[in-house]
């Protein structure tokens, strides 16, 4: 495996292919543009020295020995991994094109690959991943807060959000409206919601349909709900 020097920009490039002339090519050429690249032989080799979390973009030859380079794409996304996929290839066809894109790929080139239109594909890949990886983090920092809710608070929440008033909500659970502005201000609060337009965004990068009782945070059991609620 060869490394070039490290980059300012986001990276690494992972570049797998057979030919050892290709990765020395693509690894010069992307290294005039500031990429830090990591070349590999085999799919395998690369799945062996890269773990899931690792940032950056993979170039990768559709036709390698032993796994291929659709296998790979299937691998990465089995294993957690979240890279953008960019294929390169001297034997593509449609329909592999098709296959490759559908199942994900940034882009399909065919060689001899053209430095500008692989650098534009690898710059709108890392955008991509850069994008994605931020609406990530923040869809985990939100699914942190929602374990924090208990099971009634989950229900007004939902309730909140499909846009019923305290009354009707408080019909629906059968608990009065004092009860439900109790528990959405705990919810406010724990979500970290400053107003009704924070918690409906919120919405729309988790799950709030979820089985009840699932993935419920320890000690918010129904005892402590009916507690609460007797205070209606």
């Amino acid at each position: 495996m060869q490394q070039s020097k490290p980059s300012i920009r986001d990276g690494p490039v992972f570049i797998i292919d057979d030919e050892p002339a290709v990765l020395d090519a693509l690894r010069l050429m992307l290294g005039t543009f500031g990429y830090a690249c990591r070349t590999y032989l085999s799919a395998e080799e690369f799945l062996a020295a890269v773990p899931p979390g690792t940032l950056g973009c993979v170039i990768a030859d559709v036709r390698l020995p032993g796994m291929s380079g659709l296998d790979l794409q299937r691998a990465l996304t089995q294993r957690g991994h979240t890279l953008p996929v960019i294929f390169i290839t001297a034997h593509g066809d449609i329909r592999m094109a098709v296959a490759a894109v559908k199942a994900g790929a940034v882009d399909f080139l065919e060689k001899p690959i053209d430095d500008a239109l692989l650098v534009d594909s690898l710059r709108k890949a890392l955008l991509r991943e850069d994008v994605e990886r931020t609406a990530r983090g923040r869809a985990n920092e939100l699914a942190v807060r929602l374990q924090r809710l208990t099971l009634r608070e989950k229900e007004v929440m939902s309730l909140v959000i499909e846009g019923f008033s305290n009354a009707a909500i408080g019909d629906r659970l059968g608990i009065s409206p004092r009860t439900v502005e109790h528990y959405r201000a705990s919810v406010m609060e724990k979500m970290q919601a400053r107003n009704l337009s924070d918690l409906v965004r919120t919405s729309m990068l988790i799950d709030l349909k979820r089985e009840p009782g699932e993935d419920r945070p320890a000690g918010s059991g129904t005892t402590a709900d009916a507690d609460s609620s007797r205070g209606r």
